[in-house]
């Protein structure tokens, strides 16, 4: 583990390794406050903006602490979306990575059957939305003896969306010797309930912000009327030239209009809302984190879990419908150091929840005016170069971690219809000249196909090897995945 500000908290050689790889080189204050807590064994209340770090906060402490030797769930994180869900497993396999930490996300409208399946095999943390972890728990396919912490993420999205009797419900069937951790950017009086009626003794930890928004965010309001917000938009867009920007619509009908109305426009744009189906949101969401397109236009329920460090602009094209709603829109932008830019429309009927906004974040949004003709001609050759410009692909953290560490995933044809075990990987692998069990990574065993991660750079030794070398008396088509 390199000398960095990490190395004060005792983390494993491990835990170290992954932290380097994904350039997490100091702790943010919110790290700082929660990560010896959580190694304490404390339960913990902390209010902190979207942006502050805080999925790594606990992902930190948990993934150090979890045993692997148990095969039995040990930590449950609860997420008021799917999105959430599946960016919380993603950060926590990259940080245990080298530990081969497995981690699950399970949530609404994927097979409950391909989620059971997953819960049998070795599993340390699942990430899940409180509808379908519930779910699980009452079906008995969600083993809970061995739970040892419970994070409840994001707690006032959960209770904005309705799903705080779901949280209560799944914290009655724990067990009651563990580990509680709330994280919340605001602390309603509900959500301190939870604290009150399940936590014992926990620490505080508030992370001061400028009202209930960072510094890192510049804000802005313009004045517009509905019939005008089109051609205000894309005076804006000419102008300001964003790298990468999130347009806000109340409505899945609004995201859907405004998508087509740009894509005519040959804006490079997609758009995510709670009316697609669950495998295209996610796929919508990986091609935007990787840079195939600029403008993600989105619904507030749908864009939960955008947690992408480098969106560069956000528009609040319909103006939100509640307070929280400002603050969670415009907190997609000005992440992990970063300055960003929110602009909000106003038409003359949010008058009134402008108001309400500005008493809530305890600020003024300071008023521009719309782009000059003249500005906007000065600005579209620039605009239109970069949006012709193909993008330059972003790796995503998972393959920046792999690729800098000499991590090879593999791809099997065979798995448990093959009455194939992690075992039987392990114990084949390791044989092989040059190999032992260390230099094998996480197993991901599914139905028809296995996934093994080839650690210390020895992919390219194994995948040689594995195309003569049977598994379990089985000859299996082995080869890079991708």
């Amino acid at each position: 583990m390199s000398q960095n500000g990490f190395v004060q908290y005792g983390l494993s050689e491990d835990i170290g390794r992954a932290l380097e790889g994904l350039a997490f080189n100091e702790p943010t204050e919110v790290q700082r406050e929660v990560i010896p807590v959580v190694l304490q064994g404390r339960d913990i209340v902390v209010k902190s903006q979207t942006g502050s770090g805080k999925t790594a906060a606990y992902g930190i402490p948990l993934c150090e602490l979890v045993s692997w030797e148990e095969n039995k769930p040990q930590v449950l994180i609860l997420t008021p979306t799917r999105e959430l869900a599946v960016q919380v497993k993603e950060d926590l396999t990259n940080i245990g990575r080298f530990k081969r930490v497995k981690a699950a996300a399970i949530y609404g409208k994927q097979p409950f059957h391909i989620q059971k399946l997953e819960l049998k095999q070795k599993t340390h943390i699942v990430a899940g939305t409180p509808g379908r972890v519930l779910d699980h728990i009452e079906k008995g396919t969600f083993p809970l003896s061995k739970l040892a912490y419970l994070v409840i993420d994001e707690a006032d999205e959960m209770l904005n969306m309705g799903f705080i009797d779901q949280v209560e419900a799944i914290i009655k069937r724990l067990p009651a010797e563990r580990v509680t951790m709330l994280f919340s950017a605001t602390l309603p009086e509900d959500v301190d309930q939870l604290r009150r009626n399940y936590m014992r003794d926990p620490v505080s930890v508030e992370i001061q912000a400028t009202g209930l928004t960072t510094d890192a965010i510049e804000h802005a309001q313009i004045k517009v009327s509905e019939a005008d917000k089109l051609e205000l938009l894309q005076s804006i867009t000419i102008v300001e030239n964003p790298d990468s920007c999130i347009i806000f619509c109340r409505t899945q009908e609004g995201v859907n209009e405004l998508f087509r109305k740009l894509a005519r426009l040959e804006y490079p744009c997609d758009r995510i809302h709670g009316g697609m189906a669950q495998e295209e949101r996610l796929e919508v969401m990986g091609a935007f984190r990787r840079g195939q397109f600029r403008y993600l236009i989105a619904t507030d329920v749908a864009a939960r879990g955008i947690d992408i460090d480098n969106i560069t602009h956000v528009i609040n094209y319909d103006f939100p419908l509640d307070k929280e709603g400002y603050v969670h829109r415009t907190g997609r932008t000005g992440r992990a150091g970063k300055r960003g830019q929110a602009i909000t429309f106003v038409t003359p009927s949010d008058e009134g929840r402008l108001a309400e906004v500005e008493q809530y974040i305890g600020f003024r949004i300071r008023r521009i005016e719309e782009p000059t003709a003249e500005a906007v001609e000065s600005a579209r050759d620039a605009f239109e170069r970069k949006i012709n410009r193909q993008t330059r692909l972003k790796k995503d953290k998972s393959a920046q971690v792999s690729a800098e560490a000499g991590i090879m995933k593999l791809y099997f044809n065979g798995g448990k219809k093959k009455k194939l075990r992690a075992v039987d990987f392990v114990g084949t692998i390791a044989r092989i000249d040059g190999m032992t069990a260390d230099d094998i990574g996480i197993i991901a065993i599914q139905d028809n196909e296995t996934f093994v991660d080839i650690l210390n750079g020895k992919g390219l030794l194994v995948l040689q090897a594995m195309k003569s070398t049977t598994v379990k008396g089985k000859l299996l088509k082995v080869h890079k995945a991708k």
